[in-house]
């Protein structure tokens, strides 16, 4: 059974290279992670900043949104954060790793847990473009 070592929404920076350690294992000959980091730009229009806000069920969903993933798949360990709070463009958002014995597992695991976590995790995104213009998005 696969273990989730580590799922957490935080206000604190995220680094994908904590995370790939916390999945590596003797057992694993793949990790493979996701970054997902703020860019500069949305929809054509330039990004001056971003805040994501979160519903207070956000950290234990986030929980409960990857464990519903990862018995589907041939893996050893999984480590997710989302941040929240005011984040700078470049910095990351949203990051997962993923360990297997083999990088097909670990490939497919972690893209659905990306994609899983941005369905269905009560976070709010609001963008504040240069333009002047701003807007609220109802994804991870």
């Amino acid at each position: 059974m696969p273990e989730l070592v580590y799922a957490v929404v935080t206000d604190a920076p995220v680094h994908i290279q904590e995370l790939s350690k916390l999945v590596a294992n003797p057992h694993s000959g793949a990790v493979v992670t996701f970054c997902g980091d703020v860019r500069d730009h949305d929809g054509g229009k330039e990004v001056a900043s971003l805040l994501y806000e979160i519903h207070p069920s956000a950290p234990e969903q986030i929980k409960l949104i990857t464990q519903s993933i990862m018995g589907r798949f041939e893996i050893e360990k999984v480590a997710v954060a989302h941040r929240y709070g005011d984040i700078a463009i470049g910095e990351t958002a949203f990051a997962v790793a993923v360990s297997a014995a083999h990088r097909q597992a670990a490939f497919d695991a972690c893209a659905a847990i990306v994609d899983e976590v941005k369905a269905k995790l009560p976070i709010w995104k609001h963008q504040k473009f240069t333009d002047g213009s701003d807007e609220w998005v109802n994804c991870a």
